[in-house]
């Protein structure tokens, strides 16, 4: 079962990548005038979100089930952290929208608040790792 626990932890550490890295290219993209940077950061975010930060995600989630159904773990500290889990895939549904509204050309949003939002993942990964580690109710 560790190396269950090893994929579980690989991609969740892809997963996470991603997340930070997408909504940077996002801060960028809104910072850009020109038509080539434009186009440019189009490609980088479909190429991030579609073939490591989606894959990454979903393999997170294939190990993690598969651990949850091998250990049989329980507790209020497993659905806090699935809880969490849930919060980040929507926050990973919400960047794909977002990514698709640059792709249009229609995004809304200024590069100081894509600053501000690149930071919740970060507080989703202290909140899953403490709660996996601590284990604390």
């Amino acid at each position: 079962m560790l190396w269950l626990k090893s994929l579980h932890i690989i991609f969740m550490v892809t997963w996470f990548a991603g997340l930070f890295y997408l909504p940077r290219l996002f801060v960028y993209h809104a910072m850009s005038e020109d038509r080539v940077s434009l186009d440019r950061f189009k490609i980088m975010e479909r190429k991030l979100f579609w073939g490591i930060t989606t894959p990454g995600g979903v393999l997170t989630i294939v190990f993690g089930t598969w651990l949850w159904l091998g250990y049989g773990f329980s507790g209020a500290w497993l659905h806090a952290k699935l809880g969490l889990v849930l919060i980040l895939l929507a926050y990973h549904v919400w960047c794909g929208k977002l990514m698709l509204d640059f792709r249009r050309d229609r995004n809304t949003h200024s590069h100081r608040w894509y600053r501000w939002f690149n930071e919740l993942p970060t507080v989703l990964l202290f909140g899953a790792v403490f709660l996996v580690v601590l284990k604390p109710f």
